[in-house]
């Protein structure tokens, strides 16, 4: 056992000496030590509840013969983040969240790892610890929270902030405004519609690190104490047989989250972490991949934002293992790789059909032919930037329009908030990139404002920040390169027109080339918004969204 170097043998008296402080048995020194990292705490609702997901999980690895120890991870909450200085502090944390696995699994020798987290930076930073680490891993994330219900509609938390944006022009008084903020989020859980956090759940079940219902079993219902135990328990079966993380993520398994991130269709978020989490893993998922598989994956989910189903319906319908299921029909899927069950993609999902053709369309009558996420280039956007085509008004796929330029996000919040935002502009906010915000802030204040002020069917909205997955409409991220390094965003001015083709994958500014090479000749970098602590070194070492946002010494 790796745990041996910590536990066996005379040079180890010291060590075991302090697992006698910690109350630990000879019977317990003689198995396995089992992480379990725990992302609660008392400030994210989709974390609240995990000291009960901890607690079942300790008891699974007790029952299957390990010793469970539990370590912290730290989490923010990117609604109550959002919209300040705070959002700085979201996407950066993914980092911190891998490296510190790593440390504390590494310094104490485990011998396995129960991944607990929720929201949205926790699952794809644990899941870059769990490739980088590679012992035996299972994830079992806390769920999602239930629609709310607000005149006898479900709700979720884009509800509430396009709510915000229909106080303001006058749409709703401060009266159904409070009901709106007393029954939007009714219980703990990761907000219910298909945003970050439930997508990159519903993405550890696809690529196999999550068992079933991983991401679909709402975080109040006792079904997902009984996955808590099961994880507990698996994790041992893994150990015994050597499964290990890149076992299972594979090349093979990168496709197949690709393919349910288009089905489902998943928040914008996952094109930087899908790439983030393969870079760990080995492998090169560059974003080209997420057209060439959107062009033959139909896109059969349209919850929240993008429709009026939510997370518990999905899971009603069968969850991510039905949609598989569907996908499967098409022959879309690897279906003969590992995965954190024991079994194979094929073997997991044989049985687990679709209940319910309103919430998963069948491959015969899909949203559309293609998939939900879309990867744009142009002028604007030389390295990539993507948008959640699914959550897009037909008339908004194709748009020309003139742009309104911001350098941050509180100018474009305090110019549609102040009526100048017109039907047929294009919002541009820039600045906000890895570097240039620094963290990438996401835009979900300016884009809850611009659909709750009744535009969303005719604005556009790009930067080269990102969106939170409860965005709708034209919200065009990641652009690449961002401002901050002198990309071509930074060079457009107000009322240059902006045409925007999401079914052909453009976008361009109608400048010239030369034009645009003039405007280059005179751009100066701006003085960096932030000079000292985490954020000062965080800018001075991520790369651009296209790559993920990922950390590298230069």
């Amino acid at each position: 056992m790796k745990s041996d170097a910590v536990k066996k043998g005379a040079q180890q008296a010291p060590h075991r000496s302090l697992f006698n402080a910690l109350g630990f048995t000879k019977e317990e020194m003689e198995k396995p030590l089992i992480g379990i990292v725990s992302s609660y705490n008392e400030i994210v609702p989709g974390h609240m509840n995990l000291d009960k997901i901890v607690d079942a999980v300790k008891m699974g690895v007790a029952m299957a013969g390990g010793v469970p120890v539990v370590v912290p991870a730290i989490a923010v909450c990117d609604g109550i983040a959002m919209g300040h200085t705070g959002m700085k502090y979201s996407l950066v944390t993914r980092d911190l969240i891998a490296d510190s696995t790593e440390c504390l699994a590494t310094a104490h020798q485990f011998d396995g790892l129960v991944m607990v987290p929720n929201c949205d930076k926790n699952v794809p930073g644990l899941l870059m610890a769990a490739a980088r680490l590679n012992i035996p891993t299972v994830f079992v994330s806390g769920g999602p929270m239930l629609a709310g219900h607000v005149k006898g509609c479900k709700t979720s938390l884009s509800s509430m902030f396009e709510a915000v944006g229909a106080y303001a022009a006058g749409k709703i008084s401060e009266d159904e405004l409070n009901e709106y903020e007393n029954k939007t989020c009714p219980t703990c859980g990761s907000c219910s519609g298909m945003y970050t956090a439930n997508s990159m759940n519903c993405l550890t079940e696809a690529i196999g690190m999550g068992l079933q219902g991983n991401g679909t079993i709402p975080a109040v219902y006792s079904d997902r104490i009984k996955l808590a135990k099961h994880a507990g328990m698996k994790v041992m079966e893994l150990l015994e047989k050597d499964i290990k993380p890149l076992d299972i993520m594979t090349e093979k398994a990168f496709h197949n989250a690709l393919t349910v991130d288009m089905a489902l269709g998943c928040s914008t978020n996952t094109m930087l972490h899908l790439p983030a989490i393969a870079k760990e893993a080995g492998i090169d998922l560059n974003l080209d991949l997420a057209n060439e598989i959107s062009a033959k994956t139909p896109n059969l989910c349209h919850l929240a934002p993008a429709g009026h189903t939510y997370m518990e319906e999905l899971n009603e319908a069968g969850g991510v293992y039905a949609v598989m299921n569907e996908l499967s029909k098409l022959n879309l899927l690897n279906l003969d790789i590992i995965t954190a069950t024991g079994a194979t993609v094929g073997e997991n999902i044989k049985n687990v059909f679709n209940k319910n053709p309103e919430v998963i369309r069948p491959v015969e009558n899909p949203y559309s032919v293609t998939g939900g996420i879309a990867v744009l280039r142009g002028n604007i956007a030389p390295d990539s930037c993507v948008v959640k085509r699914s959550a897009v008004v037909e008339e908004m796929l194709v748009h020309e329009g003139p742009a309104r330029v911001f350098d941050c996000e509180e100018d474009a919040i305090a110019a549609i908030k102040g009526g100048k935002i017109v039907a047929g502009d294009v919002v541009v906010i820039r600045y906000e990139g890895p570097k240039g915000g620094p963290g990438m802030r996401e835009m979900l204040n300016p884009t809850s404002a611009i659909a709750g002020m009744g535009l969303g069917s005719s604005v556009a909205l790009i930067t080269d920040g990102r969106f939170s997955g409860a965005s709708r409409g034209a919200s065009i991220g990641h652009v690449s390169p961002e401002a901050a390094v002198g990309g071509p965003i930074a060079l457009i001015e107000e009322g240059d027109i902006i045409a925007i083709d999401i079914p052909a994958n453009t976008i361009n500014v109608k400048v010239s080339d030369e034009e645009l090479n003039a405007r280059k000749a005179k751009w100066q970098p701006k003085e960096p918004k932030v000079t000292k602590g985490y954020l000062a070194r965080y800018a001075k070492m991520v790369t651009s969204g296209d790559k993920g946002a990922v950390l590298e010494i230069k």
